[in-house]
């Protein structure tokens, strides 16, 4: 595996690439793509650092797990690739910006478009073995998306932090609230929002609002 970050994050992430646990996770995942159908595919890794530079993240939203069906992960929290039929959760994302902006539901499910305005689609884990969820936590993943939200949260002010369910709702402690602003809501999987804990939330046109307050440009959550 390849670091193959942009330059803007490796200024401030090459230190960790030195580490012991991050030079162990280069060989295990290496060793999973190797032996093993992995996603994303491995020039896809780091898509999300790669479409947001950290100069220009204005918006950080955090998953847990790549997909791991065929085809469906890009690198990106709740995207999959053009043509890919949406999973629950990205179903229910659109839903809600349909019902919050009156924004028309879209046809494709890749959230690059967001990346590229300055919403980082952070996964706390980068990497799945095909049709196991989970495979690859806790092999040091976490612990390099923990530094990069604290790296955000030091280095930057005035980022949207979006923490939807109690996985993302964790991090709230490595983010300085002083700084920067965090809205909090239920996951958008079906089990969470039919239970009431998504829909309404109205979190898009929200983030919109904080980034004018503050005399950034809004994000266009419009795919199309």
């Amino acid at each position: 595996m390849n670091v193959d970050i942009h330059q803007s994050w490796k200024h401030y992430l090459k230190p960790e690439f030195e580490k012991p646990y991050f030079k162990n996770l280069v060989e295990f995942v290496k060793s999973e793509y190797r032996n093993h159908s992995c996603y994303p595919k491995g020039s896809e890794i780091f898509n999300a650092f790669n479409h947001c530079t950290f100069d220009d993240v204005k918006v950080v939203i955090i998953g847990q797990d790549p997909y791991h069906g065929i085809g469906q992960a890009n690198g990106l929290c709740f995207s999959v690739n053009d043509g890919i039929p949406h999973p629950p959760s990205l179903i229910n994302i659109f839903k809600e910006i349909e019902q919050d902006l009156g924004i028309a539901y879209p046809k494709s499910g890749n959230l690059i478009p967001w990346a590229d305005q300055g919403v980082l689609l952070l996964n706390a884990t980068l990497t799945v073995r095909a049709h196991q969820a989970g495979s690859h936590q806790k092999k040091g993943w976490e612990q390099f998306t923990d530094t990069v939200i604290e790296l955000i949260s030091q280095e930057k002010q005035n980022v949207v932090f979006l923490l939807w369910g109690g996985f993302a709702k964790k991090k709230k402690k490595l983010i300085n609230t002083a700084l920067h602003s965090i809205l909090e809501s239920g996951h958008p999987s079906p089990l969470s929002a039919n239970r009431g804990y998504w829909f309404g939330n109205k979190h898009f046109s929200k983030t919109n609002s904080l980034l004018q307050r503050v005399g950034e440009s809004v994000i266009d959550w419009k795919l199309e």
